[in-house]
C-alpha cells in the first residue's frame, strides 16, 4: 500500500481508502453486517489503514459497523474519517431530500451545521465508533442556512479538545474552502471524481494543488459503473438510487462500456481487473490524493486494495486519456 499525507496536516492515510457508504445499506438496497465487518478486516489485512464513513450512511449503521470492525485493533494504526451536517433526526437547516431508512420508513434529510449540532453529531459519532477521537472530521455538504465561520468555530473547539485530529470539507467549492480555511486550516476536500466525472479539474484541483490541500475522490468507479460489469437493462434492487443516475441511462451506458472495451486489453495484459486499472488511474491523476472505494464483502475489498499494485507508465496513461477525452456523454 502507499500512504499519502493529507495536505499540510500530520495525518497520513492509505491512497486507497475504504469507503463505508455501501455497508450502511441506505440507498444501496440493504446490507449484511457480518459481510461488512469482514470487508473492513480484509481491507486492513491488505494494508488499507483508512476508513471513510458518515452518520447518515444507514442512519448510524455504517459508523456502528466500522466501530465493531475496529474493536481490538491498534487504534493508532487506523485512521477514521467521518462527517457531520446531514441530519435525519433534526428538522433544521435546509431540506436536502426525502428518503427511506433501511426499514422502509420515510425520513427527511436536512443539511444543517449549526454549532450545537456539529458538537452533538461528533459526540454521537464517537460513541458509535467506539473511540475517543476522530482522525478527520468533515462537513458532508455545504449548509446555506449557517454561516461557515460558525460551523468551523465549532470544529475548531473539537480540535482543541482533542476529539478530532484534523478538519476537512466535502463538496465545497473554492470560495467555501477559503472561507472555512480562514477559521482553521483545512486538510482536505472530499469530492466526486471519476473517469466520467471530472468537473473538479476546472477550478478545484488547481486550487488544491497550489494551496496544498488533499483531494479525496469519492465514487472513482462511478458507483460500480467503471467496473464494466453493468450493462444496459441491469436491474437494481429496491432503494438503489443508481437507477436514476444519468450515467446509467442506456445511451451513456453504451458509450461508457465502449470506452471500457478499449482499455480492457491493457488491464488483461497486466492480469488485473478493469476496476483495478481505473482505481490506479484515479490516484495517478494530478491533485488526487486518495481514492475512496466501497466494498460490501471481503473479496471486493481485497480486489480494491490490490489496485495499488497496478503499474501505469506515461504512455499507458496517455492511451487511456486520449480515449477518455473522446468520450461524449449526454
Amino acid at each position: 500500500m502507499e500512504y499519502r499525507q493529507l495536505g499540510e496536516s500530520d495525518l497520513k492515510v492509505s491512497a486507497i481508502t475504504f469507503g463505508a457508504w455501501a455497508i450502511g445499506g441506505w440507498m444501496w438496497g440493504g446490507t449484511e453486517a457480518n459481510d461488512a465487518v469482514r470487508a473492513i478486516h480484509a481491507s486492513i489485512d491488505e494494508g488499507v489503514t483508512s476508513i471513510d464513513t458518515a452518520p447518515i450512511y444507514g442512519q448510524g449503521l455504517s459508523e456502528e459497523l466500522t466501530g465493531e470492525a475496529l474493536k481490538g485493533l491498534d487504534r493508532t494504526k487506523v485512521q477514521i474519517l467521518t462527517k457531520f451536517g446531514m441530519r435525519w433526526n433534526l428538522a433544521k437547516g435546509s431540506l436536502a431530500f426525502n428518503s427511506k431508512d433501511n426499514a422502509g420508513n420515510p425520513i427527511d434529510i436536512y443539511k444543517y451545521a449549526g454549532k450545537e449540532s456539529v458538537i452533538e453529531e461528533c459526540e454521537n459519532s464517537l460513541k458509535r465508533l467506539g473511540t475517543d477521537y476522530i482522525d478527520l472530521l468533515q462537513i458532508h455538504w455545504p449548509d446555506v442556512t449557517t454561516p461557515i465561520d460558525e460551523t468551523f468555530e465549532a470544529v475548531l473547539r473539537l480540535k482543541e479538545q482533542g476529539k478530532i485530529r484534523e478538519a476537512g470539507v466535502c463538496n465545497y467549492n473554492v470560495a467555501q474552502m477559503k472561507e472555512a480555511g480562514a477559521v482553521l486550516k483545512l486538510a482536505s476536500n472530499q469530492v466526486p471524481f471519476s473517469m466520467v466525472e471530472r468537473t473538479i479539474e476546472n477550478e478545484l484541483v488547481p486550487y488544491c494543488i497550489e494551496n496544498k490541500k488533499a483531494i479525496l475522490a469519492y465514487s472513482p468507479l462511478q458507483r460500480g459503473l467503471l467496473s464494466g460489469k453493468i450493462k444496459p437493462g441491469h436491474q437494481f434492487g429496491e432503494g438503489d438510487t443508481r437507477a436514476g443516475s444519468k450515467f446509467y441511462q442506456a445511451d451513456n451506458l453504451n458509450r461508457i462500456n465502449a470506452f471500457l472495451d478499449q482499455i480492457k486489453p491493457m488491464a488483461e495484459s497486466k492480469s488485473v481487473t478493469l476496476a483495478q486499472l481505473v482505481i490506479r488511474w484515479t490516484i495517478e491523476r494530478p491533485g488526487i490524493t486518495v481514492a475512496l472505494v466501497g466494498a460490501r464483502n471481503a473479496e471486493q475489498a481485497i480486489q480494491n486494495a490490490r489496485a495499488i499494485n497496478v503499474k501505469l507508465g506515461a504512455e499507458e496513461i496517455k492511451f487511456i486519456n486520449d480515449r477518455l477525452y473522446q468520450l461524449q456523454l449526454v
